[in-house]
């Protein structure tokens, strides 16, 4: 049987007249210079590791409880996730933190130059309810790698989980990391406060509630952000294999992922067969009837169960479109016969049900796709090399996995983030310790010599050596462009 979900709970919340001091603390705590050395980053990290593990039975039963997460999917996308970004992170840090050192031009020298990657100040991360665990502790690992005091925001749709995480939070102890709990009044009294970098992740309205705020300071932003991730099937696709993988990918967490598979474009030749496919692939994952599976979430709240429900009237039921209120279930579903103009096309669907539209082309396809904005996520499937360079030629999206789903985000060397509507900015990995962190550039001179070329009266003479001196062409150029010339003509 499937896991039952809790009782509803009412969301624990800080007051709002304590906001000001935890960010107050947070920029005090960044102001001493504690969280500037590597021994402090990697103390903090280390310890919120082994917090984590600890603290893994309450997050698990947390998540079930909001939104009857299955603990394998649970401890692989949440505290695996997160337990495996911290190692990674601990264990590349000194290469991230080490100065880069870079050219200086000959007309510059005696000198040298480099490039050092220092903390912005306090960082803000603002989470949402569909992975709340991972998708608030990741940036504010990226965060406190690169040395910043950092304040979280978990999303109060999955309170269950906010108090689990908040628990973690306050066993660190730590005055540089902090988190509000609460709702929208919560969130809006702490975007008045000046932020050195704000990281949200959730929907495109929020975001420009944000980016007005941030504005207010000239806070820099990275949104993460969702939309209508498409897959693209090519008649020379591995049926089998693909609706494994866009089965596993959509129905995860019940669809609430914001790079599920949100629609599929297939190859009419092929429609029929995928959409068999699928079917056998659904009993395979939870059964004959996935409401009794254990391995099935459930919708995270009653307003988005009754909007999903709405989608189930679209097209053709081919697969599922069983639903319980009472549960919050609505059952893996598939489409068919679906258009631009339903419903189900009109917005993220962010829940388990999958439209297959069928083209009679990728041209067709990529167009299709084109017609949106642009996805945070696209998958394609075929055998034929020649279509994934269509595919990838033709279209833009934050990331694309070839021949799968999900999984590109799970890559630390990967960024992860969207472009236009489906965000801004990147992290994971070295990406996330880089959006946290100023490049500051140093330019550093001798006083052995201090030849007086630059320094008034301007002569003529002076005139005419810098002209040549700054339009000489630098070596390190000419061999730049020698080898791209090289390698054009063998490609």
């Amino acid at each position: 049987m499937s896991t039952p979900l809790a009782a509803p709970i009412a969301p624990t919340v800080t007051p709002l007249v304590d906001i000001t001091t935890i960010v107050e603390g947070a920029r005090q705590a960044f102001a001493s210079g504690r969280t500037r050395p590597r021994g402090w980053r990697v103390e903090t990290l280390r310890r919120l590791r082994e917090l984590v593990i600890a603290h893994e039975d309450a997050v698990l039963r947390a998540l079930a409880a909001d939104f009857g997460k299955p603990a394998f999917e649970a401890w692989a996308t949440e505290i695996g996730f997160i337990v495996g970004d911290i190692d990674h992170t601990i264990a590349q840090l000194d290469r991230w933190m080490a100065p880069e050192k870079v050219p200086t031009p000959i007309a510059f020298q005696p000198g040298s130059s480099r490039i050092e990657r220092e903390p912005l100040g306090v960082a803000c991360v603002i989470a949402p309810w569909n992975y709340p665990v991972q998708l608030l502790l990741l940036p504010m690992i990226a965060a406190i790698a690169a040395g910043n005091a950092v304040v979280g925001k978990p999303s109060e749709l999955a309170p269950h989980s906010a108090d689990a995480v908040h628990a973690i939070v306050r066993e660190l102890g730590e005055p540089a990391v902090a988190l509000v709990l609460g709702g929208v009044a919560e969130t809006t009294e702490l975007l008045t406060h000046r932020f050195d970098h704000i990281l949200y992740t959730g929907n495109g309205r929020v975001a420009r509630v944000v980016m007005r705020a941030a504005a207010e300071h000239l806070t820099p932003v990275t949104l993460e952000l969702g939309g209508k991730s498409p897959a693209i099937v090519s008649r020379h696709a591995d049926l089998e294999v693909t609706s494994r993988r866009l089965a596993w990918g959509k129905f995860m967490n019940a669809g609430q992922t914001c790079i599920a598979p949100d629609y599929v474009l297939v190859e009419r030749d092929v429609h029929d067969r995928l959409v068999e496919q699928l079917r056998a692939r659904i009993r395979e994952f939870y059964g004959d009837d996935p409401q009794r599976s254990a391995d099935f979430a459930r919708i995270v709240n009653d307003s988005h169960f009754h909007r999903l429900e709405k989608l189930l009237h679209d097209g053709t039921v081919a697969i599922g479109g069983q639903s319980d209120a009472d549960t919050r279930y609505i059952a893996p579903t598939v489409l068919t016969g679906i258009t631009r103009d339903d419903q189900v096309m009109g917005e993220e669907i962010f829940g388990p049900v999958l439209p297959i539209i069928a083209v009679d082309s990728l041209d067709e396809a990529v167009s299709f796709v084109n017609t949106d904005d642009k996805p945070l996520a696209l998958y394609s499937f075929s055998a034929d090399e020649a279509d994934h360079d269509r595919v990838l030629r033709g279209t833009s999206s934050g990331g694309v996995c070839i021949n799968g789903t999900i999984m590109h985000i799970s890559n630390p060397h990967l960024p992860f983030g969207g472009v236009g509507e489906s965000g801004m900015g990147a992290y994971h990995g070295k990406d996330g310790f880089d959006t946290f962190s100023h490049r500051r550039a140093v330019h550093e001179r001798s006083t052995r010599l201090d030849p007086s070329l630059l320094y008034p009266p301007y002569t003529s003479k002076k005139f005419a050596l810098v002209r040549r001196g700054l339009t000489l062409p630098d070596p390190r150029d000419l061999w730049a462009r020698a080898l791209g010339s090289m390698r054009r003509r063998r490609g």
